[in-house]
């Protein structure tokens, strides 16, 4: 069927919009959070709701056309846009419903952090779930999700209690531990391989406001400072995180102007116990233990003004490229390579993170949800980042030398948000450990013609194999 024969099909068969290549809007509505992500699909399918939903999911099945599935559209590798399929975009389906008395919130699969985070914060409650309020939740919920409240509540999927899924054949479920057992599992962590998630129905936790600290230090003392680090927040009251990164200053307040544009290492620190001055002091006095900090502010703050503290620095539109692993330890080694790597930082946005995902992320099992590596302690991601296009191939060189430099370092596998587009297979099954039979017998069970593919992958398992 032709492109405009497409178009004008889903048109007939939708509530929400169908844009078209020869659409004013189509290349606006092609585009995702990462400008290095230039694809074209035939059609993109703004859906109103699940019937919707469900019927670009039976279309594509039948005409033989490839699916890719966007939600907030954060992805580094962009696999949500696929040049000649069909883009089902649940950005139209945004909105999150709470119920304060049972301490639950739902969540459309079109919805972002921030909504969740505004609709919870008015009851003053919250669900642990990243950085950014432009970030997803499908994404980022699917992926296993890590963020500020981490080590106070776990990861997001720790949360996650229900999800409404449409099914590769056109069909609705309700995953939770009752219904769809073993879809709920695979949902946990599993990234978007088994179904789209029309609702998320999270468990919330008490958060107001939060005590936000940044401490940045010279340089010349990152050796002192992860190796302070690397002792200190383990042992650390699971009331506090913080991300450690290396970055260089942002122009503006609250940063002085004498180091604004300098480099720098730094923790980004979030407490959830009572964030008044004199407690703010004796929580953060040890950050002197390492060296003198160049720079160190701490504050009361909204849990969603923490939330969204990053959208203007790095908006959508930028040239992405990035690359993460798990590690269990911060060795001298990587220590050397952080500290090298920090030197070179090619852009001023360009960065590397590592995410606490130890206390309360620590204790479920090991095999309670599709996320297999609760044994880690920091989750790392290297972001080289520009807005120029013609600087593409240098933050992407940066992050992949880099990534070479700490991976002997790690423990094998990464968040499976953080892989990059262009990493092998051997990676996913890496980050899935000995979860990764189970789950292709789950995706045999749900989706056994792989058609949500457009994903870090996993394959259904052939006819008569069984979970590990």
């Amino acid at each position: 069927m032709g492109g405009t024969a497409v178009v004008e099909t889903l048109r007939e068969a939708l509530r929400g919009e169908v844009i078209g290549p020869d659409d004013p809007g189509y290349d606006e509505a092609r585009a995702v959070y990462n400008a290095m992500i230039d694809r074209r699909p035939a059609v993109i399918a703004r859906c109103a709701d699940v019937t919707d939903v469900r019927a670009v999911v039976r279309y594509a099945r039948e005409s033989g056309m490839d699916l890719s599935v966007r939600g907030g559209g954060h992805s580094g590798a962009g696999q949500c846009v696929v040049d000649g399929a069909v883009l089902l975009d649940l950005s139209a389906m945004r909105w999150v419903r709470v119920d304060p008395a049972a301490r639950t919130a739902r969540a459309s699969g079109g919805a972002v952090l921030g909504d969740l985070d505004h609709e919870a914060h008015g009851f003053g409650l919250g669900v642990p779930a990243g950085i950014m309020s432009t970030t997803g939740v499908g994404g980022l919920t699917l992926g296993g999700g890590h963020g500020h409240l981490t080590r106070a509540y776990g990861l997001t999927i720790d949360s996650l209690l229900s999800a409404d899924v449409v099914l590769a054949d056109g069909s609705f479920v309700t995953a939770s531990a009752a219904e769809h057992p073993e879809l709920y599992w695979a949902l946990r962590g599993g990234g978007g391989n088994f179904g789209i998630v029309t609702s998320f129905t999270y468990a919330l936790h008490p958060v107001d406001t939060v005590g936000l600290a940044v401490t940045l230090w010279d340089p010349k003392d990152i050796g002192a400072v992860l190796r302070w680090y690397r002792e200190f927040l383990p042992a650390a009251p699971e009331t506090l995180n913080g991300f450690f990164a290396v970055l260089t200053v942002a122009p503006g307040p609250p940063f002085p102007e004498e180091i604004q544009g300098k480099r720098m290492c730094g923790v980004v620190w979030c407490f959830t116990g009572t964030p008044d001055e004199e407690e703010l002091t004796r929580v953060f006095a040890p950050v002197a233990e390492p060296a003198p900090p160049v720079f160190h502010f701490a504050t009361p703050i909204p849990y969603p003004a923490l939330q969204s503290l990053f959208d203007e620095l790095i908006p959508k539109g930028l040239q992405w490229y990035w690359r993460g692993d798990f590690f269990d330890r911060i060795t001298d080694g990587a220590i050397d390579a952080h500290a090298e790597f920090l030197e070179s930082l090619p852009t001023d946005l360009s960065t590397m993170h590592l995410y606490p995902v130890d206390g309360a992320a620590h204790r479920p099992g090991p095999g309670d949800t599709a996320w297999a590596y609760r044994d880690a302690v920091w989750s790392g991601v290297i972001g080289g980042i520009t807005p120029e296009p013609a600087e593409a191939d240098r933050v992407r060189d940066w992050a992949v030398g880099y990534w070479e430099a700490l991976h002997p370092h790690s423990m094998g596998g990464a968040y499976v948000n953080f892989l990059g587009a262009d990493e092998p297979a051997t990676r996913v099954r890496a980050t899935y450990r000995d979860h990764y039979d189970r789950l292709a017998a789950v995706k045999r069970t749900y989706d056994p013609d792989n058609v949500f593919r457009h994903n870090q992958n996993i394959a259904p398992a052939e006819a008569g194999a069984g979970a590990a």
